[in-house]
């Protein structure tokens, strides 16, 4: 039987390695764990202290407000679930674990995640299925994690549908961190330009749109509320009113994702079409131009 990662450590280096932590990492070892888990919570504890950084609390920007990371674990294998949640937990992140699809759906649609860690052989459902719904109501990234027998092919696919980023099992606590880090940054970095296009008001159609705020307001004065992915969209066309533009303009403009390829706007475009259009399967403000992409038709002012 292979020993755990951490059953080399002497007891006295161990002592020393956890001696460092945070009151916060001291307070969540001496929670009672289940027998099965108490090595996995142990070894996560001794990593994080052998690391030697310390970094403080991780926060994203969304819009005006500043607040800690969000994340949903989506792992059918439940040793690996509460080590990763423990360790995230450890290191300043919001974490909530789901195991069956109501529940991620539920969790996804309250909590708006800044982040989803989704396993890919996840128990009866197919995860890339799972990720396609997943993506379809949320725009948080996607790590998707693969299994042992995870082949090229699901991988592949998985990124083709939208995933951020993949690791595969085995993996270390500290890279994934570190891949969770990065897939946050760009996500900031590239909604940065979005928060600041400036601060007047956008009408078209009876619509209004207040750009500082996010607030979108219908034409019979109630509020409508926008992912992320479905702004960053609905600017790009307000920006470019009653001209075409390409599905490689738009991905360009949005750059929620990182998406192989350009047909994941047009989920993007559906979605938006479902709360702007009284009949979205016949749309008069957002029109697919053949051959070259969309068109956002009605006239915008600026104010």
């Amino acid at each position: 039987m292979n020993e755990p990662a951490w059953a080399h450590l002497s007891k006295t280096r161990m002592l020393r390695a956890v001696e460092p932590l945070t009151r916060r990492e001291q307070d969540g070892a001496a929670r009672s764990q289940p027998r099965h888990l108490a090595g996995h919570a142990t070894a996560a504890a001794v990593l994080s202290a052998e690391s030697g950084y310390r970094p403080g609390p991780d926060r994203v920007v969304s819009g005006e407000s500043r607040g800690p990371v969000r994340i949903v674990v989506v792992v059918d294998d439940l040793a690996m679930r509460q080590m990763v949640v423990d360790y995230l937990d450890n290191n300043n992140m919001r974490v909530t674990s789901a195991s069956g699809r109501q529940q991620i759906l539920r969790h996804i649609a309250e909590s708006e995640p800044n982040l989803v860690m989704l396993g890919l052989g996840f128990g009866q459902f197919d995860g890339l299925d799972l990720l396609r719904e997943i993506r379809s109501r949320c725009d948080a990234p996607v790590i998707i994690i693969g299994g042992h027998r995870c082949n090229e092919i699901d991988r592949v696919v998985g990124l083709e549908l939208g995933a951020a980023d993949c690791v595969t099992k085995p993996f270390g606590l500290r890279e994934l961190l570190a891949r969770i880090r990065a897939v946050l940054r760009r996500q900031s970095e590239r909604a940065a330009p979005q928060r600041q296009s400036g601060s007047g008001r956008y009408r078209f159609a009876g619509w209004e749109l207040n750009p500082r705020t996010r607030r979108l307001i219908d034409p019979g004065a109630a509020p409508v509320r926008l992912t992320k992915g479905e702004y960053a969209l609905l600017i790009a066309f307000l920006d470019a009113p009653q001209r075409p533009l390409s599905r490689e303009y738009l991905l360009q403009a949005t750059r929620m994702h990182e998406d192989v390829f350009d047909r994941s706007i047009d989920v993007q475009v559906l979605r938006l079409r479902r709360k702007l259009e009284i009949d979205p399967s016949a749309p008069r403000i957002i029109r697919t131009e053949r051959g070259v992409g969309y068109v956002f038709a009605v006239p915008v002012e600026r104010h």
